[in-house]
């Protein structure tokens, strides 16, 4: 079997690392592989204590907080193995999950890049282990009720997580980065992670440069890893996530569609956030008088979550002025 190189981008998160690496270590089953840790500039100073407890992983410094995908190149750079496997720190790898992947990727002759099932921490599924492409369209119409409702309709590109045949391995248009596997050699004909997104939708553009280089993106639904981000990031209330997922998808547009494509997706998103910050301005007096703190609190944070992305919209909130500052609270390192 192919030699695995692991990549994991750590930024003050070393408790989530570690524990990571005690997965792999208990999940390895042969497999001939090598861990590579990127440490994004961390507050935390992880090193020593990294390497006191595994001295066989790799350990590389940025100076600066370079962004996920550029760690994750910097990692490529130093690593030797002929399949790459992205994995967040904030995971852990259940049963034999690396050598399904692996022997999956190695096996179908025209597969570029394969991902997992990612499961919350209770075990439920985590629906964003793929995704169908970005468009204005299923942007704009991205509500977690519709998607509570209708998980898989063909709009939201997640129909393998739903299939109920025997079938294990699905094509898809883009697979998480949370745990992406992908062959070194198409991970360098499609370009690598592209360094004009700091965070978030860095797979989304690979997944398509590897698709339009003729190679094909899977999905194992068997292989299974639990990711602990996915719970968290939503919760921030410093709004690096709301602009960021925007601004990074329509990185994606102008990169692959064109700046008229763009535009309209300002436009629509702003249409969008102006309604729902109208229907939440209607219901909010009433929250104020016969709701539960709860309720009250749930409007007001997604109040001001629209307002920021209407002011993003029309160029009022900028990610690199506000977000990208050693003084901001960042996620953990990941997508």
């Amino acid at each position: 079997m192919a030699h695995l190189s692991i990549i994991l981008v750590n930024w003050n998160c070393i408790a989530f690392t570690e524990q990571c690496i005690e997965s792999i270590l208990s999940a390895d089953a042969g497999i001939d592989y090598e861990v590579i840790v990127v440490d994004n500039a961390s507050a935390d100073s992880p090193c020593q204590r990294l390497l006191d407890r595994f001295p066989w992983v790799q350990l590389i410094h940025s100076p600066e907080n370079i962004g996920f995908g550029q760690a994750n190149n910097l990692g490529v750079r130093n690593s030797s193995g002929e399949i790459l496997f992205f994995l967040n720190p904030d995971t852990l790898v259940i049963g034999d999950a690396l050598h399904r992947m692996l022997g999956t990727l190695s096996e179908v002759a025209q597969a570029g890049a394969i991902g997992c099932r990612l499961l919350n921490p209770d075990r439920t599924l985590q629906t964003s282990s793929v995704q169908r492409f970005p468009s204005v369209f299923n942007q704009v119409l991205s509500v977690a009720w519709l998607q509570r409702r209708w998980p898989s309709l063909p709009l939201w590109g997640k129909q393998a997580l739903y299939h109920k045949g025997s079938l294990l391995i699905h094509e898809v248009d883009v697979v998480s980065g949370a745990a992406l596997m992908v062959r070194r050699c198409v991970f360098e004909e499609a370009g690598r992670f592209n360094p004009e997104y700091f965070m978030y939708a860095e797979e989304v553009d690979l997944c398509y440069a590897i698709h339009c280089a003729g190679w094909k993106v899977l999905h194992c639904s068997d292989a299974q890893i639990v990711h602990f981000g996915g719970q968290s990031t939503s919760q921030r209330e410093n709004g690096f996530v709301d602009v960021t997922m925007r601004d990074s998808v329509c990185r994606f547009f102008l990169r692959t569609r064109g700046i008229s494509y763009a535009v309209i997706y300002r436009f629509c998103l702003l249409m969008s956030a102006i309604l729902r910050i109208t229907a939440l301005g209607c219901v909010s007096p009433l929250f104020g008088l016969a709701g539960s703190p709860d309720r009250r609190l749930a409007a007001a944070r997604a109040f001001r979550k629209w307002l920021r992305i209407a002011r993003w919209s029309i160029g009022m909130e900028s990610v690199t002025e506000r977000f990208v500052s050693p003084a901001v609270n960042w996620p953990p390192a990941g997508n």
